[in-house]
């Protein structure tokens, strides 16, 4: 009798034990979700534990049962859908693959690139048309401009990096596994669980509007050089970029880039060619360069879409979580990084400074408006001809995301889907593409201010996809393995980035806005 006296004593003074033990963490969890920092739970650790086992499996040789690219022809088995290329989350919420393949199915793995070939990737994003606008920046910014070219790589090359290291989490062994794949997810993670898809909402709107607000520049730049290059023509600006938009709208029939993608290596290596044979004028003029002009103060009104002129002509990670995840050797991707932008810097500081040093105060928006007119009609028509080349791929992508969030959501979408059961584009989805080529066709004809609309772009989404972001998620997702000078990085570019993006954003209205009361054209 004694015996189970303390027998029921013992259970419920180990029940009690556990009780109080569980309650106790769940006040911990719950204090840390409020604080926005995630405590692991055990449904966590096993979520996480499982997706260690796919990687495991993965990583010897087995493949998931996933959707293939639209470039295979593949279609999705399964009810629902995919959102981008995200394949499992951190919290055992995200899609998981039903099954894993036989071997007897399993397909040959996609090629991977080498850190050469992603290099000359970033290097096309960072080193694009957009290069034409910064000796402008450097007319409203002198030498501090110089230095914020060089500031801003250091910081895109930084907040890269950590965007990367967001796609990553440490297992039970101390070894980083790959548990996100894109921006999207890295964005959703952060928001997860009160608001799970909040974060990427946010992500998309700020891709389409960086996607769509390149087509314009495009289009904006391609009427500017074509104008400037036949100044003798009863042509407007506006009328060339009608022009140019014409030999767009074949744009709205595309279904992949294969055919555009041919032409990318000539596109760049013409641009190439057409800055040296600008910066050998430009040597050619070193007796008069106009050392004096070059100015230590800075014109406060204007230097803040400077700011976004440089940012934007910096932007690449939108497309950097997957340009690693196809990388041959990704521990090779923070060494790429920094060559990469060494190299851009480099070669962005010199075109700008020797560009102002040859005009001086007579520096145009567009800098081989400068050029003399028998040099410039060659030069601009290259550039046209590279701007029009160029116009598919942000457009491609912005189609993209829009109709995977508003007509390919799995079930959830908006909008019925714009495509047919066999692959066809429906007639009023084709619409909406010609719908929005001819919108960038407008903004361009109404807002026809390359530098303004550059400095808006790089203030508005930008310093967003560039600074804020990046160091907000690096802070919530890897807190617990920040040393307190990555801390601090993170908050100094978060509060330089935010104070950056407001200013040009502001100051770059304001220019739009005198631009359109004074009809000021260049």
């Amino acid at each position: 009798m004694a015996h189970l006296i303390r027998h029921k004593i013992t259970n419920k003074l180990t029940n009690a034990a556990h009780t109080v033990s569980h309650k106790s963490q769940a006040k911990v969890s719950g204090v840390f979700a409020r604080l926005g920092f995630q405590a692991a739970t055990d449904e966590e650790g096993l979520g996480f534990a499982e997706c260690d086992d796919l990687d495991y499996d993965y990583r010897q040789g087995m493949q998931m049962d996933v959707l293939q690219g639209e470039e295979e022809g593949g279609h999705m088995e399964g009810e629902g859908g995919l959102d981008g290329d995200s394949h499992y989350q951190r919290d055992g919420t995200g899609p998981r693959p039903s099954s894993l393949k036989t071997a007897g199915s399993l397909e040959e793995e996609k090629p991977k690139i080498t850190s050469w070939e992603a290099g000359w990737n970033v290097t096309n994003a960072i080193q694009g048309m957009f290069v034409l606008g910064l000796p402008y920046a450097i007319l409203h910014g002198g030498y501090l401009g110089l230095f914020l070219i060089i500031f801003a790589a250091v910081v895109c090359c930084y907040t890269g990096k950590i965007l990367i290291a967001c796609l990553y989490e440490e297992n039970e062994d101390g070894i980083k596994v790959r548990v996100r794949d894109s921006y999207v997810d890295i964005a959703n993670a952060c928001c997860a669980p009160r608001f799970p898809k909040l974060g990427g909402h946010v992500v998309n709107v700020a891709q389409i509007i960086e996607l769509v607000m390149t087509c314009i520049l495009y289009v904006v730049v391609s009427g500017n050089l074509m104008y400037n290059s036949f100044p003798g023509f009863p042509v407007s600006q506006k009328a060339w970029s009608v022009v140019a938009t014409a030999a767009l709208l074949p744009c709205a029939f595309l279904k992949n880039l294969k055919a555009v993608s041919k032409f990318s290596l000539l596109c760049t290596l013409a641009h190439f060619v057409i800055n040296i044979l600008v910066i050998a004028y430009c040597l050619s003029r070193a007796r008069e360069w106009a050392w004096e002009k070059v100015k230590f103060y800075i014109d406060v009104k204007k230097f803040p879409i400077s700011v976004g002129i440089i940012v934007f002509s910096y932007t690449s990670q939108i497309f950097l979580p997957s340009l690693e995840g196809n990388m041959q050797k990704p521990s090779e991707f923070h060494c790429m990084m920094e060559w990469t932008h060494i190299a851009a810097c480099v070669l962005k500081g010199l075109f700008a400074l020797v560009a102002y040093l040859t005009w001086a105060d007579a520096t145009k928006e567009v800098i081989t408006d400068n050029l003399p007119s028998t040099i410039r009609a060659v030069v601009n028509l290259f550039l046209v001809s590279k701007a029009l080349l160029s116009y598919p791929l942000p457009f491609f992508a912005a189609v993209e995301v829009l109709e995977k969030s508003l007509f390919q959501d799995g079930g959830r979408a908006l909008f019925p889907d714009c495509y047919g059961p066999g692959g066809q584009l429906k007639t009023w989805g084709l619409g909406l593409r010609v719908g929005l080529v001819v919108f960038t066709l407008l903004m361009a004809v109404f807002v026809p201010h390359f530098a303004l609309l550059m400095g808006l772009t790089g203030s508005l989404t930008g310093a967003g996809l560039c600074f804020l972001l990046p160091s907000l998620f690096h802070l919530k997702l890897q807190w617990r393995n920040l040393l307190w000078h990555h801390v601090f990085f993170d908050v100094a570019i978060f509060v330089i980035g935010g104070i950056c993006a407001v200013s040009g954003l502001i100051h770059s209205i304001e220019g739009l806005i005198e631009a359109f009361r004074y009809n000021i054209h260049d």
